[in-house]
């Protein structure tokens, strides 16, 4: 590919995800949904302006570089106040993680078609709700505490555990792996090497930040941090492949909770490099999808994501949630809202081209019915996640409108000045 087309994919690519922004911005549609209707616009399903293949190897590294980038300011800014929240992401994260598995396996296969090995690689690429498009429909959205905690962590916590065990599945289907026990092993290998090295990572930077003398402008310690975490992500992917999105997640927690290195200077930029990074992915790998690959789908591949979203996760919420202090209301909603982000497309275009190479029956519908995953859930979920909210009484007031009915309520209580000469 030429240095000028190359110049031209990613012009064409960051322009749409602008465009998407701002016409979010002005219309106050969720944004997520109109970046991925700005990537079918601008790629194979529509104009054709957008190729991703056509970035060869150098597509994965963009897409780990980015998504590292985005897990690392959900790390940073990880919240989870009291028990009482950790213990619903804990018991929502294994839940989800035992029946959503098994279930997503064997609607893949009964209703959409899909042979068992290839639908235990989408059971486990679709597993997660991705953080990418939790949060800026929580923010857009203003959603009640602990609400919005619970739903960006599970995420968080989700994400690299779904992509890890769908690489190693992946791996099986291939040959590299030998039976459950190797993979067992790799999935523990990944997952705790990862944390461990995003942990010794993390407080690395947070020593250096530390030690900086405070930095009005942020330049050196966005420099630092951003070194530190691509390091790190390489590394990570070097020696063990997939294990570079937990440690994104773990260093982001470590820096976040040592207040020393003044991460709430780093916060604010770190976050508009996640937006930047989340603007330009989403169409660049909505741009991968073709009707060609969601049309053999038919009505099999829209049931089987019907019934993830209608029936697998309303009951893996309502079982997780069992016993802890969440009302109808919170319970209803978190049921509802499981939108998948840049990671499962992620995944499931790099695995899809994986597959492709090897031969494996199956790649193509495999990436369709992820794609038809996202397309679904972004689409119905994020239009709907807002006035759902609102229905329910699970939106915080807008600080503005707060400030003006504070002020309304303290002049109507002021003594009413009677006229003498009355």
């Amino acid at each position: 590919m030429t240095p000028e087309r190359l110049g031209l994919l990613w012009g064409v690519t960051v322009f749409a995800g602008a465009s998407a922004r701002l016409l979010a911005a002005l219309s106050g549609l969720p944004g997520v949904v109109l970046l991925l209707l700005s990537g079918l616009l601008i790629g194979r399903s529509g104009m054709g302006l957008v190729e991703p293949l056509d970035l060869g190897q150098g597509l994965a590294t963009v897409v780990g570089l980015l998504v590292s980038l985005v897990l690392f300011d959900g790390g940073l800014n990880l919240r989870l106040p009291g028990d009482t929240i950790k213990a619903t992401v804990l018991r929502i994260s294994v839940i989800r993680l035992l029946l959503s598995l098994g279930a997503g396996l064997l609607a893949a296969h009964w209703l959409a078609g899909l042979n068992w090995s290839v639908a235990a690689v989408y059971s486990a690429i679709v597993l997660a709700t991705g953080p990418t498009v939790v949060t800026p429909l929580i923010q857009q959205i203003r959603l009640a505490s602990p609400l919005g905690d619970v739903l960006e962590a599970e995420g968080l916590v989700l994400e690299p555990v779904g992509a890890v065990l769908a690489l190693l599945l992946l791996e099986l289907l291939l040959g590299n792996l030998h039976g459950w026990r190797e993979l067992a092993f790799g999935l523990l290998a990944r997952l705790g090497g990862g944390v461990l090295i995003g942990l010794a990572a993390g407080w690395l930077l947070s020593e250096g930040l530390r030690r900086l003398r405070p930095d009005p402008s942020v330049g050196l310690r966005l420099q630092i941090t951003l070194g530190v975490l691509f390091l790190m992500f390489g590394t990570c992917e070097w020696l063990l492949p997939e294990s570079g999105l937990p440690a994104s997640v773990a260093a982001g927690v470590v820096v976040g909770r040592r207040p020393s290195t003044q991460a709430a200077q780093l916060d604010e930029v770190i976050r508009e490099l996640a937006q930047l990074a989340i603007t330009m992915l989403f169409p660049l790998l909505a741009a991968d999808v073709s009707w060609a690959e969601l049309s053999p789908l038919g009505w099999g591949g829209v049931s089987c994501v019907l019934v993830l979203m209608l029936v697998v996760r309303p009951v893996a919420v309502s079982v997780a949630t069992i016993g802890l202090p969440l009302d109808w209301r919170q319970r209803l909603f978190m049921g509802w809202l499981a939108p998948r982000g840049i990671v499962t497309a992620a995944v499931a275009s790099l695995f899809a081209i994986r597959l492709e190479q090897a031969g494996v029956l199956g790649a193509g519908r495999l990436q369709g019915l992820v794609f038809l995953t996202i397309l679904m859930t972004v689409g119905l979920q994020g239009l709907t996640a807002q006035p759902l909210a609102k229905l329910l009484g699970l939106v915080d007031p807008d600080p503005a409108e707060a400030a003006v009915s504070e002020s309304e309520a303290a002049v109507e209580s002021l003594p009413v000045a009677t006229d003498p000469g009355q």
